[in-house]
């Protein structure tokens, strides 16, 4: 057993060093005061967003970009609140270039479908996605441009953040999110890139036509921008850029209870079983021994499988590692002060994987009021 604890705890350092060394080799791009050329267009999907709505389009009028280069495609998968209203109420006397769509739902994705018939409808080569319940940078469209213009790209990846953290479990939440991103941004500098976010993602028109856009994963409710990052590895990972830019972060709230964020997480680790990155599923696979080990620590010390001083070194080796990387990354999105909540958090986080990766394998979910079963 001794020699398992040592292998898992060796597999795990190495990864999570890795991440943390790539995380450094990602170059932050400064903002520069270039003239804009890029014309975007901007896919939001809603669902009963109301609430969320009115941040987001704040927001959107406050975005320094000029106006005449960017639309913004909204597209309503069958909302039965006032979010349609909300936007024609706010966006019409302004100078937004908008439109409402109607979401057709052909496929068990809906938000693949709404992407889907946006992009159809768009009429520039720059496709950004984001969602409803965030609010955006003001030079966030400056941001990207920026690097548009600096690098050969045809598919960007931006940083997603938590705000409005109020309480424990939303800075838990917070943290876990954080990990989730510095670990993308760290795969992005060994050139392993595994996670990206929908709500900041960036990529050519045409490169979503020749990868045939979510042909092939529509069957799978989530996953508009994992299973189109790794379609883009596979045919030509060097035009994929990491956006590392204080200007580009987008902002959207944690879950409110515990059980919406079940839901959220079991939606996300459903789709990891369909993922075809072997370093992906490496990765969960390390993190999940990881974690069950230590679930399962305190029965195998009970047991005389492990001696206490052994569940002692592996707790704080894992301790460690992870503050290290989420240390770089809550510093890079000026959200260290949520740190006090780590020690705590680092007792609950592997209950709460093992529990939601089990969850994930023999549950469904429901999300958005729609039942999704396994």
């Amino acid at each position: 057993m001794l020699i398992i604890t040592i292998v898992i705890i060796i597999l795990y350092l190495l990864l999570i060093g890795c991440f943390t060394i790539g995380f450094d080799k990602v170059k932050s791009m400064p903002l520069e005061d270039i003239k804009p050329k890029i014309d975007f267009s901007i896919v939001i999907p809603f669902r009963n967003e109301a609430e969320n709505l009115p941040d987001l389009l704040n927001s959107i009028l406050e975005l320094k970009y000029v106006k005449h280069k960017f639309e913004i495609l909204f597209i309503d998968d069958d909302s039965e609140d006032e979010s349609v209203k909300l936007i024609r109420s706010k966006l019409s006397n302004t100078k937004i270039d908008f439109t409402i769509l109607t979401n057709d739902g052909k496929s068990n994705s809906p938000k693949k479908d709404a992407i889907t018939k946006a992009i159809s409808k768009s009429k520039f080569e720059w496709i950004i996605t984001t969602d409803a319940d965030c609010k955006l940078p003001k030079y966030w469209l400056d941001a990207f441009d920026c690097c548009i213009q600096k690098n050969d790209t045809k598919f960007i990846i931006a940083p997603v953040t938590y705000d409005q953290v109020t309480s424990f479990l939303k800075r838990f939440q917070l943290l876990d999110f954080l990990s989730l991103q510095g670990i993308g941004i760290g795969g992005f500098g060994i050139h392993k890139p595994i996670l990206c976010n929908g709500a900041n993602l960036a990529y050519t028109k045409t490169l979503f036509l020749e990868l045939d856009g979510f042909n092939g994963n529509s069957h799978i409710s989530s996953g508009d921008d994992i299973f189109l990052l790794q379609k883009i590895i596979g045919k030509n990972s060097k035009q994929i850029h990491y956006l590392k830019s204080e200007s580009a972060i987008v902002q959207t709230a944690p879950q409110p209870n515990f059980k919406s964020l079940v839901s959220q997480r079991v939606r996300w680790a459903a789709k990891t079983s369909s993922y075809n990155s072997l370093f992906g599923k490496l990765t969960g696979l390390i993190a999940f021994l990881m974690n069950g080990f230590l679930v399962c620590s305190p029965l195998l010390v009970l047991a005389n499988f492990i001696s206490l001083k052994t569940l002692l070194y592996t707790f704080i080796i894992k301790f460690s590692i992870d503050f290290l990387l989420l240390f770089k990354t809550s510093r890079f999105f000026n959200q260290e002060s949520h740190l006090t909540s780590f020690f705590f958090s680092s007792f609950i986080y592997p209950f709460f994987s093992v529990y939601i990766v089990f969850l994930s394998v023999f549950k469904g979910y429901k999300w958005k009021d729609r039942a999704y079963s396994k």
